[in-house]
């Protein structure tokens, strides 16, 4: 198999071509999925739900590091159950923003300040059964289990708990600390259940979506991948009527539905997550500013330039928002 220049010669040994035969042009033209009917409603009601319960966060532990107070917290989960995160603040400089930093599907083993700027509060949520605050607690560990688990139950769903989790990660963040405007930071996972989040909560000024995941889901059905998105194509070949459910939770659908100016850093060759699902994401923004990324979730010549541009861009792109904000 042939694949397009230069992933020819940085993936030879791929099993298949990772743009899936999409370029930048034909990406920019991959269309969100529309709103089924009453998906704001539901959302919102999801929302307004989530605002009737106390997060009552809870400091487990707390060590200063590197002048910053690092904490473990527990707080309570969309559903009633205590989920644990991480929380970050200078002890030196007044917090201006909260950020709220979600994660990949292989969790969270510690913090990551790349994407927090030393005069902001962040919380590093970790998802509802995953690695490692909350291995096994409310969902499967496995990602290949979590992405499927409750599917037939849009009520019940992991993705769209894991979503309304991060509102009450928030109201966590905001006990502990005080009210402040909110960015948000997810990446694959992350990415993805933060477009279903963020249209819903009016406390965030802007967002940052790296290569985000479960946008676009008739692209992502019609092809093979080697992420958690594989199960979810597996799971509907078999049981078709889970594709009616997976139309509450497309964060191309959701995103659309967001005021706040977002910066999406989107990939032109993924085989975990595939382009056309993160651009039907970046698409959908209504303020938009593209990253265009060479590849994601792969090691490839020149990544680690690419890393600190895009880390440092996100930080101008916090700075630049929250001044907006100001």
């Amino acid at each position: 198999m042939t694949f397009p220049s230069p992933y020819d010669t940085w993936f030879p040994d791929a099993e298949f071509d990772g743009s899936y035969g999409h370029t930048l042009a034909t990406l920019r033209e991959v269309a969100p999925v529309p709103a089924p009917a009453d998906f704001a409603a539901r959302w919102q009601e999801w929302r307004d739900h989530a605002k009737t319960v106390d997060a009552a966060p809870t400091e487990l532990s707390a060590e200063i590091v590197d002048g910053r107070r690092v904490s473990i917290v527990e707080h309570t989960g969309a559903d009633g159950i205590r989920l644990r995160a991480w929380v970050v603040e200078s002890v030196t400089t007044p917090a201006r923003v909260g950020v709220v930093h979600s994660h990949g599907y292989g969790g969270r083993d510690a913090i990551d300040l790349a994407r927090v700027p030393d005069d902001a509060v962040a919380i590093f949520p970790v998802a509802r059964g995953l690695t490692t605050l909350n291995r096994g607690v409310g969902a499967p560990e496995q990602p290949l289990e979590h992405v499927i688990s409750g599917i037939d139950d849009p009520e019940h769903y992991a993705l769209g708990l894991c979503a309304r989790d991060l509102w009450l990660a928030a109201d966590a963040l905001e006990t502990l600390v005080g009210p402040l405007p909110l960015y948000y930071v997810g990446e694959s996972f992350g990415g993805g259940i933060g477009a279903l989040a963020l249209p819903w909560d009016d406390r965030y000024i802007g967002a940052t979506l790296v290569v985000p995941s479960f946008g676009q889901y008739d692209e992502r059905l019609a092809v093979r991948c080697l992420g958690s998105g594989e199960a979810v194509r597996e799971h509907v070949a078999t049981h078709p009527e889970a594709r009616d459910a997976l139309r509450w939770f497309d964060a191309s659908t959701a995103l659309g539905f967001a005021d706040v100016p977002v910066r999406v850093e989107a990939a032109l060759w993924d085989q975990s997550v595939p382009p056309q699902g993160q651009y039907a994401v970046a698409n959908a923004a209504r303020v938009l500013e593209l990253a265009v990324l060479p590849a994601g979730h792969a090691e490839y010549p020149g990544v680690v330039a690419v890393t600190a541009e895009a880390i440092r861009d996100g930080r101008e792109h916090l700075a630049r928002v929250l001044r907006a904000a100001s």
